[in-house]
């Protein structure tokens, strides 16, 4: 019966107009209390559940919210995240949703406050935030708080900062699933490569360190007698450095065939494999981007961990939606799929939602 109740048989039973009922249903002004006590009554005796997703088109309120991302070059992660961002809010543009994105820079903390606060001075009426480091993060995260401002959390999952919710792997799992399909491959070796992209000893983020936890303890629990060297390509070299490097670790490291990377350049390694024509190396890596891709189908990468990007972007912006705009419940924590890619399925990894 709720769903199907007109406004005018509640203003019936009410014995008001339909015009008070709907300034009620709207919480708007100019209701008598005692007007405003019959609808409700009325309301609780019938069990009435408004549809929301037509009251939040008659209200016609516009809403903005803001996505705050690491810088990043082409062809990267963050693309497909962007691009599923402004793909969700094209789907609610009847709502009249705006999505903004701004970027810090992952290794200069002064970056991220300054974007964030620049963030808050427009009044958002919510955010969605990859974190930078803990202490910044809650710093930011508590100001959103007292001033009840909803927020996601993508892509690294900080609990204590009590999200709306969260979008990104289990990255300790994904680790762990990581090392035991490298292992598929490599379970004969004495040794093998972890590669890593670092600035002042620290990686991009807290998630690329949680996955290198569930990845050694994956190998200290089944593989302990396997030795695992890491190599750095600094953050931000150019292609000949990275080359250089690469030439001396392989040309010191003959027997080394197996790479693996938890970050989503794998391609660095794999570019410079195929192109000094050394196919005995194989690596592993994360990430559908394009470049990677192509290296796993001309086969310098043998796998690739996928974890839907995009519809991280997209899930984001539509869960503020549906918290904001329409009221609903939302799920708290939502884990990405732990995909495996190989040049046999790529070209059928479906990456629209």
């Amino acid at each position: 019966m709720s769903q199907k109740i007109r406004i005018k048989d509640i203003a019936a039973k009410a014995g008001v107009s339909v015009g008070t009922v709907d300034r009620v249903l709207h919480n708007r002004p100019n209701v008598s209390k005692e007007a405003k006590e019959k609808v409700d009554n009325v309301l609780k005796e019938i069990n009435y559940q408004p549809n929301m997703y037509a009251s939040a088109l008659a209200y016609n309120k516009s809403y903005t919210f803001y996505v705050i991302l690491p810088k990043h070059a082409s062809e990267a992660y963050w693309e497909e995240i962007e691009e599923g961002v402004y793909k969700a809010c094209e789907a609610r543009r009847d709502f009249r949703i705006e999505v903004k994105i701004m970027y810090y820079k992952r290794f200069e903390i002064e970056t991220f406050v300054k974007t964030y606060k620049e963030c808050l001075e427009q009044t958002p009426d919510g955010v969605v935030v990859v974190p930078s480091e803990l202490e910044e993060t809650k710093n930011f995260t508590d100001l959103m708080h007292e001033r009840e401002i909803p927020f996601i959390l993508l892509d690294s999952y900080m609990p204590d900062l009590k999200p709306l919710s969260f979008f990104g792997q289990d990255s300790f799992q994904s680790g762990y699933f990581a090392a035991k399909m490298l292992m598929l491959l490599a379970c004969n070796e004495t040794e093998i490569v972890l590669m890593k992209q670092m600035k002042n000893g620290k990686v991009a983020s807290k998630q690329q360190d949680n996955r290198e936890v569930g990845f050694r303890h994956y190998m200290h629990d089944h593989f302990p007698q396997i030795k695992i060297t890491v190599l750095d390509l600094p953050l931000d070299y150019s292609k000949k450095e990275y080359d250089d490097i690469m030439e001396r670790f392989f040309s010191s490291h003959p027997h080394v065939r197996h790479c693996i990377t938890l970050n989503s350049k794998a391609h660095i390694v794999g570019d410079f494999l195929l192109r000094t024509n050394r196919r005995n190396v194989q690596i592993m890596g994360y990430d559908m981007v394009a470049k990677n891709a192509t290296c796993l189908r001309e086969g310098s990468i043998s796998f690739l961990i996928a974890q839907h990007a995009f519809m991280q972007g997209y899930e984001c912006v539509d869960t503020l939606f549906q918290a904001i705009v329409l009221r609903n419940k939302v799920t708290p924590v939502n884990y990405m799929p732990i995909e495996i890619l190989t040049k046999e399925n790529v070209d059928f990894y479906r990456r629209y939602m």
